[in-house]
């Protein structure tokens, strides 16, 4: 990003999928990401999903955002490529190519786009390498992390687990953004995904579980070079907190040597992103940890996110809403869709 440009909208959470012929061979002989000649659907395995709007491509992003008045956007991994259970080679491979292609598209965009790299903690000594190489190599200053990880014992591990500590000092050491999103739900509850469950339901309590070990275990404060984003507003982590105050005094003997999750919720280096569809439960975010920790998020082009293509809906229609029903002003609604994703990324206007 051009530290001398203004940017008036950013939206701290969007996607991006490559081109059919950017993927490698590999992925689509071995079943574990492609998208059809199409551009219909995205697959995997035997799964696949509608690919719902234009602006899931490069190209067809840039006329999206410009339609939209968005300057700038912040591109996360693809949850499907986060490689949970898959060996330790193709790991590597898979992440080379989703972090070598997000580098590429902030390189040649950067005044548009900053790009987040992933890596797999299941195999600590290739996520570091990896956090290296794309830090030294290509400049990129956002780690995305799935909110939990298969371990190699089979174990499901929240990344905020002692065990990923290292991966957190190296972040800590080059003072990075970091990104926690939810995928897998299904694969770590075990629940037919009818009514579309995984998504509504367990992935937020996937994000709710990780802030839960993330504020108790004290990375806020052990890290604090590190400025950690919680994607869809950690709405059920927020709504549990006096839940977890309470089972903290009620059974102190569960938690030796933790720290108070209030230490965590009002922490100038956690933020949390505005998308969370209902205004109620952003208002109550507001109150809870203060518009300043607020990131504007669109979590384009997904139908979960703020898109036009469901009806009533638009990139932003959450804040308005508040701004209209006087429960931020203008100016709070600016610093949440411009000023704040500044500060978690470390850059100046």
């Amino acid at each position: 990003m051009d530290k001398k440009a203004s940017y008036s909208k950013i939206n701290a959470h969007g996607h991006l999928l490559p081109y059919p012929d950017q993927v490698p061979d590999f992925m689509r002989e071995k079943k574990y990401f492609w998208v059809d000649e199409q551009k219909k659907f995205m697959h995997q395995n035997d799964w696949r999903r509608p690919i719902t709007d234009a602006s899931f491509f490069l190209n067809e992003k840039l006329e999206w955002m410009a339609k939209h008045g968005i300057d700038h956007e912040v591109i996360l991994n693809l949850s499907q490529l986060y490689c949970n259970g898959i060996g330790e080679q193709d790991t590597f491979d898979i992440l080379q190519f989703q972090n070598d292609f997000n580098a590429q598209v902030q390189y040649e965009h950067a005044r548009r786009f900053t790009t987040g790299f992933v890596v797999q903690p299941a195999y600590i000594d290739q996520a570091l390498k990896e956090i290296e190489r794309c830090v030294e190599q290509h400049n990129m200053r956002l780690l995305c992390l799935s909110t939990h990880y298969l371990s190699s014992s089979g174990e499901w591990l929240s990344v905020a687990d002692k065990t990923v500590e290292p991966i957190w000092q190296l972040a800590d050491h080059y003072g990075l953004a970091v990104e926690l999103h939810p995928y897998d739900a299904g694969k770590m509850v075990n629940l037919n995904d009818i009514f579309w469950r995984n998504h509504l339901v367990w992935m937020m309590a996937q994000t709710a579980d990780t802030f839960l070990m993330f504020a108790l275990n004290g990375f806020a404060q052990k890290y604090p070079n590190v400025r950690t984003c919680f994607a869809h507003g950690a709405m059920l982590a927020q709504a549990n907190v006096a839940r977890v105050n309470q089972g903290m005094v009620g059974r102190p003997d569960l938690f030796p040597n933790t720290h108070d999750v209030k230490d965590t919720i009002g922490a100038k280096n956690v933020y949390f992103d505005s998308l969370v569809h209902d205004p109620l439960t952003l208002e109550m975010m507001i109150k809870r940890v203060g518009s300043s920790q607020i990131l504007w998020g669109v979590d384009d082009p997904y139908p979960l996110g703020e898109m036009e293509t469901v009806p009533g809906c638009y990139p932003g229609v959450l804040l308005d809403e508040l701004e209209k029903d006087q429960v931020i002003t203008a100016s709070e609604k600016q610093y949440m869709m411009s000023t704040n994703s500044l500060a978690w990324l470390n850059l100046k206007p």
